[in-house]
């Protein structure tokens, strides 16, 4: 529940980027490219916010131990480790 929420906070922050960031560069000589600017800016950063955010929530790598350290981990929480 709280990564929908922390995602739709966001997306409506940069979402108010996107619309209200020409308001303050109105009277730009170039408006239309001031514009593009902020609309492309505001998505960017929300692309790479979003693909960072999804990234950490399911790591494609996972910690590689080797088999002394796992046996350590196992003997200190009392799990022992049967050997096969």
């Amino acid at each position: 529940m709280e990564v929908i929420l922390m995602i739709i906070f966001v997306t409506a922050f940069w979402a108010g980027v996107a619309k209200f960031g020409p308001i303050l560069f109105s009277k730009a000589p170039q408006q239309d490219l001031v514009r593009c600017v902020c609309l492309l800016t505001a998505a960017c950063c929300w692309l790479f916010w979003l693909c960072c955010y999804l990234a950490q929530l399911n790591p494609l790598l996972g910690p590689k131990l080797n088999q002394n350290t796992i046996k350590i981990i196992a003997k200190s929480w009392d799990n022992p480790i049967s050997e096969g």
